[in-house]
């Protein structure tokens, strides 16, 4: 197993990263834009190899086909690819938003396989049909090359009854498959690993640690990992439950939808678009979905903006204390994602009171960035539990179980 291509289909989307396996660097990467099956003609494809400059490739996309093909001519390109024949790619890893409780790990896709995502469009009808478009492209133009599955809901299979079933009729689960199923998981996943190793040099044993994960991007998601196996996680059914987020409300009294659309005379189609699109920070803020763009409108007086970071940083800071309590106590908690990431002000605030849980910020620390570190500390000298800054990776993540898939399961490749 040498080069692996890395595959997320959105809904008018594509996105690739093609790695080396041999020292897990990028060859190339891109994003093909605006693919749609009414014609797709302003689509563009920006192709970005590590050592050529940018190709930028404007062409009609009518379908995933499309882009997959030319996403694999770009990486052949003369000039630009990285690569002389599409023969060098060893296997494709999928991203796959929902596996229901099929599947609890990656798996090698086969037509049975197929068959599972599809019965799970239901429960993720904007994202597992994208992903099942972008799988059968590339199968298409690659043909004899194995293809992998890997799920944002695995990694929370590992959740117990008690923290994924809600208190409705229980027959709504065995039915309807109506459960807690969570998302983000190659992220939560990705960075509790890295944590876990960050405590392991510490002396605290991978069976004995206690994790606390934040993805905090425009989807925000948060997970309690106990001995390296999600125990709790925020999102539901859907994405739409737990925190707030760039537009989604998140965690919300049920009593509100009848209500919204009695008043406002919403169909529940416009009540789902409501709560998903038009809520969460942008909805609160009136501003934008863009904590930048709210961070600075708030510094000028912005009251409403002052609100949703107000509310933000609460329910992060409410949802540490009840994980904490799932698990109890807490070694580390992990901010990663764009916000995350990048904005200390909301870090330093989802954690202001968590004293009592051990959990202290250094001011100095938490002004740093990553930049090519796998985690960096911002805790206090004087904190017993670590908070760290660990930018995610999830497509290096899909690359690597691809790898170990394909490699357990013996299957010839390049």
């Amino acid at each position: 197993m040498v080069l692996v291509l890395v595959v997320n289909c959105g809904s008018s989307s594509l996105k690739y990263q093609l790695f080396d396996m041999r020292d897990e660097t990028i060859l190339a990467k891109g994003l093909a834009e605006r693919v749609s099956v009414a014609g797709g003609r302003d689509a563009v494809l920006t192709h970005q190899p590590a050592a050529t400059p940018e190709l930028r490739v404007e062409a009609p996309m009518a379908d995933h086909s499309v882009a997959v093909a030319l996403v694999l001519d770009a990486l052949t390109h003369p000039v630009h690819g990285v690569v002389e024949s599409l023969a060098q790619i060893g296997a494709v890893g999928h991203r796959v938003v929902h596996g229901g409780e099929a599947f609890a790990r990656s798996v090698l896709i086969t037509p049975e396989v197929l068959q599972a995502i599809e019965r799970c469009a239901e429960l993720a009808p904007l994202h597992n049909p994208a992903n099942l478009m972008g799988i059968r492209a590339a199968q298409r133009h690659l043909p004899h090359v194995p293809h992998v599955a890997v799920f944002d809901t695995a990694f929370h299979q590992t959740m117990p009854r008690r923290a994924w079933l809600y208190g409705l009729p229980y027959e709504l689960y065995e039915k309807y498959g109506i459960r807690r199923y969570g998302f983000h998981g190659t992220s939560h996943l990705y960075v509790s690993q890295i944590a876990g190793e960050f405590l392991e040099s510490r002396g605290i044993p991978r069976q004995e640690q206690k994790i606390i994960t934040c993805h905090l991007g425009n989807g925000c998601s948060m997970a309690a990992v106990l001995a390296g196996q999600s125990i709790d996680t925020s999102m539901g059914f859907t994405p739409l439950e737990g925190l707030l987020m760039g537009t989604r409300c998140g965690d919300l009294d049920p009593a509100i939808i009848p209500f919204l659309m009695e008043r406002l005379g919403m169909t529940t189609d416009e009540v789902e678009e409501y709560t998903n699109r038009k809520a969460g920070l942008l909805g609160v803020s009136g501003v934008s979905s863009d904590m930048r763009d709210i961070s600075a409108a708030a510094a000028a007086g912005n009251d409403r903006a002052v609100a949703a970071i107000e509310l933000f940083c609460y329910r992060v800071r409410k949802y540490i204390g009840a994980y904490a309590a799932a698990m109890g106590g807490v070694h580390a908690v992990v901010f990663t994602a764009g916000i995350g990431e990048n904005n200390p002000e909301v870090r330093r605030r989802c954690v202001e009171g968590l004293e009592f849980l051990g959990i202290k910020i250094d001011p100095e620390r938490n002004q740093a960035t990553p930049k090519g570190e796998p985690a960096v500390d911002i805790s206090a000298p004087d904190a017993t539990a670590h908070v760290l800054v660990i930018p995610t990776n999830e497509e290096l993540l899909i690359a690597r179980d691809t790898a170990a898939i394909v490699s357990q399961s013996h299957t010839p490749c390049a």
